[in-house]
């Protein structure tokens, strides 16, 4: 049995015209308010009320922002300011010189890091060796019975 999947389902489609549903309705609220500031005050202040809407409606509709929608970025921009904001500062611990930070004169910071490797090194073979030998151990009285 064969099934149909949707494919372009981010691609919204096309009610009225070349616009999708969301473009239409952006346009018409922003052109809608400013006909009616048109219809309701003189001319000079509907020009000033009503071009901010019909702009904002336009940008609603067709502006895009890193290739999304104009309203992700409104969104974002008011969640950044009306969100409450955490500030930390930490004050850095200044470290109070010891005898041991000290350079002995002659010997370099290489040469003292390298008297402790060889310690550490032969510490990590061995625990390493004896866990080989444990699973050695193992394996030896599996084979044996």
């Amino acid at each position: 049995m064969q099934f149909q999947v949707p494919q372009f389902v981010e691609v919204e489609d096309k009610i009225f015209g070349p616009l999708t549903a969301t473009q239409f309705i952006y346009l018409a609220g922003g052109f809608g308010f400013a006909f009616a500031m048109w219809l309701l005050l003189p001319l000079w202040l509907a020009i000033i009320l009503g071009a901010p809407f019909a702009l904002l409606g336009l940008g609603l509709a067709f502006y895009k922002v890193n290739d999304r929608p104009f309203i992700n970025a409104l969104e974002a921009g008011f969640q950044y300011v009306f969100r409450t904001k955490l500030y930390i500062w930490e004050k850095k611990k200044q470290k109070v010189p010891s005898g041991d930070d000290f350079i002995i004169p002659g010997q370099t910071p290489k040469e003292d890091a390298a008297q402790f490797a060889p310690a550490a090194t032969s510490n990590k073979i061995k625990d390493l060796a004896w866990s080989l030998d444990i699973k050695d151990s193992i394996y030896s009285d599996r084979n044996q019975k």
